[in-house]
């Protein structure tokens, strides 16, 4: 089997080179990286998918940057300023940028995209984005975002999709359009794109930053399959494997050619329950919180990580990480409590209870899903597991036609950026339609001082709401893990999973 994965591997190098082998990629190849999914569309106005923001990161700039070690910097924004009310922000940018079609990277063309993350029917940005009121051109390179209340999160809203903007010529055309040609103001350009497949970049030469870009491009595979993601690593077709399986980093450390760069993530898979989207939340999981407690308590975490993850991973039951200022040490991560998952079960007048759990295709996330419903069927649960490919599942999970969702979420520097995100009535990601006034109170108070000393109590008031309700079961954090051969230098992880190509060098 794995010599059939080599020559698959080898195979598609093959079809790949020869779209590139009239340019000077002969000579100079690109970077190949694998990604665990298939991107969506690469529009960040309807993109809530991690490896979309993989393959962005590399092509486009955003306002501000974010270092390895969390710390907001500048990037096509080159400084900012708090008014003194905490109501405005003005942010000052980086003269001489253009986007990567010719057209000049103003404040006007910022203000545009910030427009239709706002009013376009089709985005998912509008709740993040509802502290902004307005913004104001000060002058040609001068943005004031203007806000309804004090929201200390924005910075890092600048740090993401948010704060990546696309050429102004493009954004008046379908969003379907949008990403499928993607043109924004970065180091490498979108060249093409093979669903299924690979999408291709292609160095920039105009980039404002032209000398900090070693590679002439990029190639991202979709490889689905962790063990052929390992085993195209092992032979040399890839320079990059994104999520290298915690049970593959054995293998990988062998190896003299390669070698595992870890990082402790912000990032963390919960499953989704649908408790108010549509017909499928009618059911005792969807009706009563006491049944979806049940499933908590019947999921043995620890036992989780030791089998399906070698120990790599933290075990979790919040959203932010154990050992974070924000994760609320009053609500450890829970053992597994057999009797006790059935007297809730028993209180909620219910002895058996069937549920279908949507996943990935993912061989690693099949098998968490196997060793969960191995667990919970002794608390009294009948679980089916349905495995779809990333978009699919995406679509179905928001579309309401589930149950339950296992997902996965990259995890975000603030507070703000996660628990929100999932819980609050308008999140983007809450497809389960949850919806608690009390606890959007309290996520809203928590991002209007930049203090954690005020922001922390309010955090771990809202963790009280939600883990009583339970809407989310958060089963890990994940260690970050690739896969690097040694020709790869300059490669620097962050905790978001992310990376920037700037000073990544390939070595012949």
């Amino acid at each position: 089997m794995r010599k059939v994965h080599i020559w698959l591997a080898i195979a598609l190098v093959a079809q790949i080179a020869p779209t590139w082998s009239a340019t000077a990629w002969a000579a100079d190849p690109p970077l190949r990286v694998a990604l665990e999914f298939e991107p969506a569309s690469l529009d960040p106005a309807t993109d809530g998918s991690y490896t979309n923001r993989i393959v962005t990161t590399t092509m486009c700039d955003s306002l501000i940057d974010l270092t390895p070690d969390l710390h907001f910097v500048p990037e096509l924004a080159t400084s900012w300023d708090w008014a003194p009310d905490k109501l405005s922000l003005t942010v000052h940018l980086r003269e001489g940028v253009t986007y990567q079609d010719g057209t000049p990277l103003d404040a006007a063309s910022i203000a545009a995209n910030f427009k239709r993350y706002q009013t376009a029917a089709y985005s998912i940005r509008k709740s993040e984005m509802s502290a902004i009121s307005g913004t104001e051109i000060t002058d040609p390179h001068t943005i004031r975002i203007l806000l309804s209340r004090p929201y200390a999160p924005l910075l890092a809203l600048l740090a993401n999709r948010p704060g990546t903007p696309y050429s102004p010529k493009i954004l008046d055309q379908p969003t379907g359009d949008i990403g499928n040609h993607p043109v924004c103001a970065g180091p490498f350009r979108f060249k093409e794109r093979v669903a299924q497949d690979h999408i291709a970049l292609e160095r920039w030469p105009g980039y404002w930053n032209a000398a900090a870009i070693k590679l002439p491009g990029i190639i991202f595979r979709t490889i689905t399959d962790s063990t052929v993601r390992n085993t195209d690593l092992q032979a040399g077709a890839l320079d990059i494997s994104d999520h290298i399986a915690p049970t593959d980093v054995a293998a990988v450390s062998a190896n003299a050619k390669l070698r595992i760069a870890k990082m402790p993530s912000l990032g963390f898979v919960p499953i989704e329950f649908n408790v108010a989207n549509g017909k499928a939340a009618d059911t005792p999981l969807g009706r009563d919180p006491r049944v979806r407690r049940a499933f908590s308590l019947a999921i043995d975490r620890a036992a989780i990580n030791q089998v399906a993850f070698d120990g790599q991973y933290i075990p979790s039951n919040q959203m932010e990480v154990p050992g974070s200022p924000y994760f609320d040490p009053d609500h450890p991560v829970p053992a597994q409590d057999i009797p006790a998952a059935r007297k809730l079960l028993k209180e909620a007048g219910v002895d058996r209870v069937a549920v279908t759990v949507l996943t990935s295709t993912d061989p690693l996330d099949t098998q968490v899903a196997e060793i969960i419903q191995s667990m919970v069927k002794e608390a009294g649960f009948d679980m089916k597991i349905i495995a779809e490919e990333s978009a699919a599942q995406v679509s179905a999970t928001r579309s309401g036609d589930f149950q339950a969702s296992m997902l996965i979420w990259s995890g975000r520097a603030d507070p703000d950026g996660n628990t929100p995100i999932w819980l609050s009535c308008g999140g983007f990601t809450n497809w389960g339609k949850y919806c608690n006034p009390k606890l959007d109170a309290l996520l809203q108070k928590a991002t209007e001082s930049s203090d954690p000393a005020q922001r922390i109590p309010l955090y771990r008031q809202a963790t009280d709401l939600w883990l009583a309700d339970q809407p989310d079961i958060v089963l890990y954090h994940f260690s970050l893990l690739w896969g690097l051969s040694r020709k790869v230098g300059g490669f620097h992880g962050r905790p978001d999973g992310l990376w920037r190509p700037e000073g990544v060098t390939l070595a012949p």
